[in-house]
């Protein structure tokens, strides 16, 4: 087995792998305890080549290999990618490209939504895969024989994979299917850390100025902590207790202890003062921003029936045509096409009208009807 530990080594791989139309990557990491991500172990594979980089060793530069992930002649095939492309992001201060996520691939190939990696190593290479060392702790030196077994042999199946599943795409004519998905994964916006942003992750439970405003400075006095501390977010305070002080907005130690949410003798602590410091500078701004909630138009009344309906359609042409339902239509665009025939969603444009768009459309209109024969529920069409 090829373990790279020095440098040199890892330049000598960059320029095999860089003469290659693909390489398979996937890693080892810890986030547990931390607020960034622990890189603890780097695999790659491509057609004839195949090694284990471990970051940990003494003296080794990452360079050359985020060199490879920047080489945009060379194909980066993941599966799930995101937390992948997020560690390259903060190594290299770019995200790697061109990518090929195999989790995204596989749902424009009929092997589910989201499907997990061992299922999709059964699936498409009647393998199964040695789940023995999944939960074992990366950073800890020296890795044993079956460690270092296990973790190539994901990546060796990934490389082993994406032929197949590149093939069958090609043959159905939808590796344009995976475009916008891809180019998702490429915006640098979702891996935003950026404090002033951290209160986008969470789900508003009320929409006036003041509220949000809380949350917001709460959120991004969090966020900063988890960083300069290295800890995950909830070690700070949880989820709740942003909520709670978003309501309240406390003005002294005392305030905090009346919360439920926030950790006894939280109020006397040198983060508490500053997120009282924080609350009260934003509140004390005139010309603070004020946010303003867009609220969606209700959906008219009388069209739950034809919600209900559309989602039948898109469970049925999702397995006729074998891909994932989510990967042609969320429920927001069904909701859409059911209020207005030229809704700006998604299901209505490029290949996903084709494949439900327009029967959505026909089916609201009384031109295509559902039925069910032996239990099974099929579509008639040209209803008069």
């Amino acid at each position: 087995m090829r373990v790279i530990t020095k440098t040199s080594d890892l330049e000598e791989l960059r320029q095999e792998l860089a003469t290659l139309p693909f390489v398979a990557v996937d890693t080892e990491f810890m986030r547990e305890t931390t607020y960034w991500p622990k890189l603890c172990l780097i695999q790659a594979a491509g057609p004839g080549f195949e090694a284990v980089i471990d970051p940990l060793a003494e003296g080794l530069d990452l360079t050359p290999f985020l060199d490879l992930m920047a080489d945009t002649k060379v194909l980066k095939v993941f599966h799930a990618a995101r937390q992948d492309l997020e560690i390259f992001l903060k190594l290299g201060g770019q995200l790697p490209h061109p990518v090929f996520d195999t989790q995204i691939a596989a749902m424009a190939c009929g092997y589910g939504d989201t499907v997990a990696y061992d299922a999709l190593v059964q699936q498409v290479l009647k393998r199964r895969l040695d789940k023995s060392s999944r939960f074992t702790d990366w950073s800890r030196r020296p890795l044993s024989e079956n460690q270092l077994t296990y973790a190539l042999a994901d990546v060796t199946h990934l490389r082993d994979i994406y032929p197949r599943i590149y093939e069958k795409l090609q043959n159905a004519n939808r590796l344009s299917w995976l475009d916008e998905e891809h180019a998702y994964l490429l915006n640098p916006d979702i891996y935003d850390t950026t404090p002033e942003n951290a209160w986008k992750r969470l789900k508003l439970r009320k929409t006036t100025a003041d509220y949000v405003l809380g949350l917001q400075v709460a959120a991004a006095w969090r966020e900063r902590q988890s960083q300069l501390r290295d800890v995950p977010r909830g070690r700070i305070v949880k989820d709740e207790a942003l909520y709670e002080i978003a309501e309240q907005r406390p003005k002294n130690a005392g305030d905090f202890d009346r919360m439920r949410a926030v950790p006894r003798g939280f109020g006397n602590s040198r983060a508490a003062q500053e997120l009282i410091q924080a609350l009260d500078k934003a509140f004390s701004d005139p010309n603070r921003p004020v946010y303003k909630y867009d609220r969606p138009p209700p959906l008219p009344s009388g069209l739950g029936s034809t919600v209900e309906l559309l989602k039948v359609l898109l469970r049925y042409e999702a397995e006729t045509h074998e891909v994932a339902p989510r990967l042609i239509a969320s429920a927001a665009d069904v909701e859409a096409i059911a209020a207005d025939d030229n809704a700006n969603v998604p299901a209505l444009k490029g290949w996903r009208r084709g494949v439900f768009g327009e029967r959505a459309l026909a089916l609201k209109h009384g031109k295509l009807a559902l039925k069910l024969r032996d239990g099974k529920v099929f579509v008639e069409d040209s209803i008069t």
